[in-house]
């Protein structure tokens, strides 16, 4: 019951994230949403661990703001892999994970006590 009320919140995310950055977000659905979030939770539990293992002496020295470089990718990854959700540069994927992240902490925070 945890990962899909996780799924939800992260599709909310990725839906209100949409909406707030219009200008280079776009997303057709909330069912593209919820797909968005499920392959979005795919690719993190795939190849985010990879990124991140070769990518730890830049994480190092920017003291963790390179995870965020590897998040946009990793939210680009999923825009290329899911049709109804485009990304218009690097920047909005770079806004757009920031924007995420931040909804699905708050949501997390509120429904799982």
């Amino acid at each position: 019951m945890h990962i899909l009320i996780q799924w939800l919140i992260n599709a909310v995310a990725v839906y209100a994230t949409a909406h707030i950055l219009d200008g280079g977000i776009h997303i057709k659905s909330f069912g593209a949403a919820v797909l968005v979030a499920l392959v979005l939770g795919l690719v993190n539990a795939v190849v985010r661990p990879i990124l991140v293992f070769f990518s730890i002496p830049f994480i190092i020295v920017t003291l963790g703001l390179f995870l965020l470089v590897i998040n946009a990718f990793l939210l680009q990854i999923a825009a290329s892999l899911v049709s109804g959700f485009s990304i218009d540069s690097f920047g909005w994927a770079m806004a757009g994970s920031v924007v995420i992240s931040v909804i699905s902490w708050i949501l997390s925070s509120l429904f799982n006590h």
